[in-house]
């Protein structure tokens, strides 16, 4: 993609809507969709790297109550004309199709690799990457499992949603919240990660959330890991000017 004169594209990860309750998460909600207003404006492409929310499971027909406003919104920018990616998030692993069919965005559920001006990136969620997580990596086998999810269809809505709402917030493996400690350069298992994949190709940008702090670490001589932060603490985002990627604080 080359990005036209004055566009850009912009990065956004973690807001977690709907926790720890719908009413608490509201105001971050609008919070957020006054962003979505804001970059719209000079938006090349927009890149939402995962758990936009708390939970997400979508029943053949049913799909989470809530999230009116973010869905309208994304809507709205998606019938525009502008792309809008999302990567699936530990927290949303059980997307199917409903922002495919209903909005015209396409998710991923690994890593891609993009390009914009020449520049590479490798851009996606970041759970279960690197070295460590074990439990959590196991988990996931177990979550991404089709029978898993075919079983766990088989509960009502009502009990579904509550009973994975807890464990969101609950379970340490999923809601991560012994991971939102900075571990020191030399340490942090996702710019681990993104040098072992320089091993097998250059990247000028690795781009990723799920650690919840807004990071940027130097991994090769001309690459950078930037980490999003998210939407509960920090309100941070990322934006690629067709020469320079930026992490940035929203204050409106």
């Amino acid at each position: 993609m080359q990005i036209p004169a004055g566009k850009k594209i912009y990065f956004s990860s973690d807001n977690h809507l709907g926790a720890p309750t719908s009413e608490e998460s509201l105001p971050r909600e609008k919070k957020f969709v006054a962003w979505l207003d804001t970059v719209k404006v000079d938006a090349a492409a927009i890149f939402l790297l995962g758990d936009l929310f708390d939970f997400w499971f979508e029943y053949k027909t049913v799909v989470p109550r809530g999230f009116t406003r973010v869905l309208g919104k994304l809507a709205e920018i998606s019938d525009s004309g502008i792309p809008i990616y999302f990567f699936v998030g530990n927290h949303d692993l059980w997307m199917r199709d409903y922002f495919e069919t209903e909005l015209n965005i396409p998710i991923y559920r690994d890593v891609k690799e993009f390009t914009f001006n020449d520049k590479t990136f490798l851009i996606g969620h970041g759970d279960g990457k690197g070295p460590g997580d074990k439990g959590y990596k196991r988990m996931k086998k177990v979550f991404i499992n089709p029978f898993s999810k075919w079983l766990y269809r088989w509960l009502h809505p009502d009990w579904g949603m509550r009973f994975a709402q807890y464990l969101s917030v609950k379970n340490k493996l999923i809601s991560g919240d012994e991971d939102r400690q900075f571990l020191g350069e030399d340490k942090e298992w996702l710019a681990l990660y993104a040098k072992r994949k320089l091993e097998e190709k250059h990247y000028d940008y690795f781009v990723f959330g799920h650690r919840h702090l807004p990071m940027e670490i130097q991994v090769g001589d001309k690459s950078t890991y930037y980490n999003l932060g998210d939407w509960i603490s920090h309100y941070s985002y990322g934006v690629f000017d067709g020469e320079r990627f930026q992490l940035k604080e929203f204050t409106s």
